[in-house]
């Protein structure tokens, strides 16, 4: 097999955490890293005028661990911050925690975050147009639930959770997603020159 075959072997079916050595122990730090990871960019909130859900840097960080952890972890991560932010830790958005009517957000998060990771896994954070569409995706996921479960928990109509839930924050995570789209294959193209 040549250097370049066996590498390119090596990196089908491999996200970037996957390049770490494999152990229990890497992988429940990862899972915890990404908890943590996306708690502390939840505090990164700006309240939006006229909607109770806030923009906020945990979409970035959940879509970012999906894609760099895999399905998988990527879950287990997002479940693991829902968990203990359910539990009472102040690391959802602006330090709260608890139930509330943005609390869908989270659980698309969740969806998200391994949605993300298969597709990485499929070799879609390799370059800037596939990591778009893993992007995209991801963030149709998180508004898939969180939308609806802001109308219901909120006792809003489609419309007005449409347009306190969804409209406000569609520049903010075109900037995330663009970000990511840049990051995540620069990763993979600085791990090839090794």
């Amino acid at each position: 097999m040549s250097t370049a075959t066996a590498a390119a072997s090596t990196r089908t079916g491999t996200v970037l955490a996957d390049l770490l050595p494999a152990s229990r122990v890497r992988d429940a730090a990862l899972v915890a890293g990404g908890a943590v990871l996306t708690g502390l960019a939840a505090q990164i909130a700006v309240p939006v005028p006229g909607s109770p859900v806030p923009v906020t840097g945990q979409t970035f960080a959940a879509l970012l661990v999906g894609t760099a952890l895999g399905a998988r972890r990527g879950l287990l991560s997002l479940a693991l911050y829902a968990l203990a932010g359910l539990a009472g830790v102040p690391w959802f958005a602006s330090g709260t925690s608890g139930v509330s009517v943005s609390f869908g957000y989270i659980l698309g998060m969740m969806l998200a975050s391994a949605a993300v990771g298969a597709l990485a896994r499929r070799g879609a954070d390799r370059s800037v147009l596939r990591m778009a569409g893993t992007m995209l995706l991801g963030e149709a996921v998180i508004y898939a639930i969180g939308v609806p479960y802001l109308a219901y928990a909120a006792g809003m109509s489609a419309s007005a959770a449409i347009a306190a839930g969804l409209t406000p924050f569609l520049i903010g995570d075109a900037v995330k997603a663009a970000l990511a789209m840049g990051a995540v294959p620069a990763a993979w193209k600085l791990v090839g020159k090794r």
